[in-house]
């Protein structure tokens, strides 16, 4: 089957993946680039699961703080190499999660670190980094920004921990 360039070109653009990823799925669905889209995106979520358990010794401590001053926010995200964390694209997600802290004041990385007798008392998407609606796209969680990064990277990436100060508070 022959597909455009543009189609390609489209594709990468909205999944971040390779060029011949993108040809890939769109052979494998008759040029449909809507269900190449959900091909890449069930790839990208295998490849994340298959990085999960790899050791994440690199990575760095993000800030940010808002404009008025008045909230700040430190991150500290790992990756497998020194090499990823200083790509753009690990930069460009710390930076957005320091920023979801400040905004959002989660209270918890995961589910997993909530502590027993508190479950009921929490609604977890509120209080749970990886489960709130990313505040630049709410139809994505900061657990799927952070598979798609692991899907353009190739490496696992880990929120260790982080920290949000208010003013007064």
């Amino acid at each position: 089957m022959d597909i455009s360039t543009d189609k390609i070109k489209t594709l990468r653009e909205q999944s971040g993946a390779g060029i011949m990823d993108c040809r890939t799925a769109l052979v494998g669905c008759g040029g449909d680039v809507d269900k190449a889209l959900e091909i890449l995106k069930e790839k990208g979520l295998i490849k994340a699961q298959k990085k999960a358990g790899r050791s994440t010794g690199a990575g760095m401590v993000e800030s940010y703080i808002h404009t008025a001053g008045r909230i700040g926010a430190l991150v500290e995200i790992n990756c497998e190499t020194d090499f990823v964390a200083r790509t753009d694209e690990f930069q460009e997600l710390a930076h957005c999660l320091a920023m979801q802290v400040a905004a959002m004041n989660p209270q918890y990385i995961s589910e997993k670190d909530i502590p027993e007798g508190k479950e009921k008392d929490i609604v977890a998407n509120e209080v749970c980094l990886l489960l709130q609606p990313y505040i630049k796209d709410p139809t994505k969680t900061i657990n799927d920004v952070i598979t798609e990064t692991i899907s353009k990277t190739g490496e696992n990436i880990k929120v260790s921990r982080f920290i949000r100060y208010e003013l007064g508070g």
